[in-house]
């Protein structure tokens, strides 16, 4: 399975290190990986673990609003 969340479907990107650029013309391929938490989630009812990226963690542990 890739390394994505389970929760908004984020992968891996590709770019450029920002250390080989400058006077150096030759730019160095990097992929900049999201960071994945092995979470408790509620999918379909039923608690599993799975891979949630931190935004989304901190999403899921925000209390609901009430509309005041």
């Amino acid at each position: 399975m890739a390394r994505t969340c389970a929760i908004c479907g984020k992968v891996a990107m590709g770019g450029f290190n920002p250390q080989s650029s400058g006077n150096n013309r030759v730019r160095v391929h990097r992929r900049y990986e999201p960071n994945l938490q092995s979470r408790l989630v509620v999918i379909d009812g039923r608690s599993r673990r799975a891979l949630v990226c931190t935004r989304c963690s901190r999403t899921l542990t925000k209390a609901a609003r009430t509309g005041d």
